[in-house]
């Protein structure tokens, strides 16, 4: 998606501060095993997010040489046991998929297919649960996400031609709350039929914080969390009730920028921060870069996730290339408003098509002390 400068990837963060709600009925049963029950202490997945794509320029765009690299940082920099590999084309993300699971990480599979017909993103579903599906029949650990915020991606739920037009149209309120909600089931559960026709693992979906969803149509209760409190109850009283379902439940997203305040502005801080009238997009006045507040929320909140017993935790995001890191030029330094764990240091700091490469941020370094800590227990 190409549309004033903002990418599919921005947009994903931002649509978990949307809040939109189904009409879908309650949970069955209280606790859950991954609730606490003496038998497994902390987080069993611990992890980021890994997008493939076609870029914004060819330079951005996937490719193998580069994933591969990826993939050995993650397991051996980032001492991650888990990766959410997410996009569109199947190629792609079979290929990350694969790689992943060769270097011994844990799996989930998550296609995103937007802008185009519903029948073309569930055939697309569709082929990537079967390479899921052949993974996990080698012995690979694999979940398969059907998919990530519906309202933003699929056609016809919300107004909208693409997902900015959506997004914009949620935000003025340009649509109708009950129709959206049935819409929104509608496709759930016919994304939760055709993951389970093709993959016989352990099927999720990754809703929005606030969104209703009918769990029982699935194995694992995904949620993406932006939220900020103060203090570390009020995380814990907001995430409980996901567990009163019964099933693991796995922060499928969470995350901040790179500013000071950014965990206060949650999944909306890549609108607040950067103003894309202009051309370039600049930096909102007043910001100040601050690596160290992006770290320090990523640990609070990890160490919610870990004392509440969750299945898995994957931080939004490992790499924005279209977003680099511009330290002698702050207005412009889009880096700022990315949630990556890495900074992109392209040689041409101009050229959209200039070669780059990454460099770990605090936020890299800090969870990859608490990764390799918490898999000594």
């Amino acid at each position: 998606m190409r549309h004033e400068g903002i990418s599919r990837a921005r947009f994903l963060a931002g649509a978990g501060a949307v809040g939109v709600a189904a009409a879908v009925g309650g949970p069955t049963t209280a606790g859950s095993a991954a609730a606490g029950t003496g038998v497994r202490r902390g987080l069993t997945y611990r992890g980021v997010c890994y997008e493939v794509g076609d870029g914004e320029s060819a330079a951005t765009a996937w490719n193998a040489e580069r994933m591969r690299h990826d993939m050995r940082a993650l397991r051996h920099r980032l001492h991650a046991n888990s990766v959410s590999v997410f996009g569109d084309g199947v190629e792609r993300l079979s290929a990350t998929a694969s790689e992943a699971a060769e270097r011994g990480l844990h799996v989930w599979l998550q296609p995103r297919l937007g802008d185009v017909p519903k029948r073309d993103i569930l055939d697309h579903l569709a082929e990537t649960g079967r390479h899921a599906e052949r993974l996990r029949r080698q012995g690979a650990k694999v979940h398969l996400g059907v998919g990530c915020e519906f309202v933003l991606y699929v056609p016809g739920i919300v107004p909208g031609d693409n997902a900015v037009e959506r997004v914009e149209n949620m935000l003025k309120g340009n649509y109708d709350p009950q129709k959206m909600a049935l819409r929104l089931r509608d496709f759930i559960g016919r994304a939760a039929r055709t993951g389970r026709s093709v993959f016989h693992g352990p099927l999720t979906y990754g809703a929005a914080h606030e969104d209703e969803v009918d769990w029982s149509l699935f194995d694992i209760v995904g949620v993406n969390y932006y939220a900020y409190h103060k203090d570390k109850a009020a995380y814990v009283k907001e995430l409980a009730p996901y567990q009163c379902w019964g099933k693991p439940v796995a922060i499928t997203e969470c995350g901040s920028c790179t500013y000071e305040g950014a965990p206060q502005d949650g999944g909306m801080g890549w609108h607040e921060a950067v103003d894309y009238t202009k051309e370039p997009p600049e930096i909102a006045p007043g910001l100040k870069r601050s690596e160290r507040a992006q770290a320090a929320y990523l640990l609070e909140v990890f160490d919610v996730f870990e004392s509440m017993n969750l299945h898995g935790a994957l931080v939004y995001d490992f790499c924005s290339p279209e977003m680099p890191h511009l330290p002698d030029d702050p207005v412009h330094d889009l880096d700022i408003a990315s949630y990556s764990l890495t900074k992109t240091i392209r040689q041409r700091p101009g050229d959209p098509e200039s070669p780059w490469h990454w460099e770990p941020k605090q936020s890299f370094e800090a969870l990859a002390r608490h990764f390799e800590r918490a898999a000594r227990r």
